[in-house]
């Protein structure tokens, strides 16, 4: 089964110095249809101006995935941490029990775009951690990398849920596969460039920059890039 959320179907607002599309229902936007899918709950695509970012603000229960596609992003938070995240860095954060944080744009001139992504924790009330993985682009490039895991395999970030997150960035042409174990689905969402998606019947759909695809049911899905891409894959219990 295959579900699509078109990029421009999606819950959109424009602050000025925040422009932000939602793919599933966040804040002020509710769509009943897409609440979320298995354990994940927020793919937000924030565009932050020169200058700009969110103040001080708290969290709690809740896996935080936020994956830098331009730019560089200023963290601070309330267990001490506070870096500069840029294009290949994915930083974890558990909220758990409870934790403040903020995130602005480094530069005061210069736009910054972010993939904020919430996952439903297996277990609520963790101790909050924060953990940063730098992936290379020849790790990316040509294929589908893990960078989050339950289990943190192969070098990615650990988080507490039973999924499985992939990012890879193709050039045209370049073709990347999945194989889904029985009982497990996907989302897919092209956060840069376009796609063919082919499912594991055969079928086939086309998607473009900001488009998000759920798959049920299905045991394997590759996608062949049609110009230069960038996509996130969730494996999901």
């Amino acid at each position: 089964m295959l579900e699509l959320r078109r990029s421009a179907d999606r819950g959109h607002f424009d602050f000025g110095w925040l422009e932000t599309r939602h793919t599933f229902s966040f804040g002020e936007y509710s769509d009943r249809r897409f609440m979320g899918f298995r354990a994940l709950r927020v793919i937000n695509d924030d565009r932050i101006a020169g200058g700009g970012g969110f103040p001080r603000h708290p969290h709690r229960d809740m896996e935080i995935v936020t994956w830098v596609l331009a730019g560089a992003l200023t963290h601070e938070d309330s267990m001490g941490n506070g870096s500069v995240l840029r294009p290949g860095d994915l930083q974890r954060m558990t909220a758990g029990r409870g934790v403040v944080h903020s995130e602005r744009n480094a530069s005061p001139t210069e736009p910054l775009r972010l993939l904020q992504i919430w996952l439903l924790p297996a277990t609520q009330g963790l101790a909050p951690g924060y953990e940063e993985r730098h992936f290379g682009d020849a790790e990316l490039s040509g294929r589908l990398r893990l960078v989050a895991s339950p289990d943190g395999a192969d070098g990615s970030a650990r988080i507490h849920q039973d999924v499985r997150l992939f990012v890879a960035r193709l050039a045209p042409g370049e073709r990347a596969a999945h194989t889904l174990a029985p009982g497990r689905c996907a989302w897919l969402q092209l956060a840069k460039g376009s796609v063919r998606l082919t499912c594991g019947d055969g079928a086939t759909v086309d998607l473009d920059v900001g488009d998000g695809a759920a798959l049920a049911e299905e045991r394997a899905l590759a996608v062949e890039c049609t110009s230069d891409a960038e996509l996130l894959l969730f494996d999901l219990a």
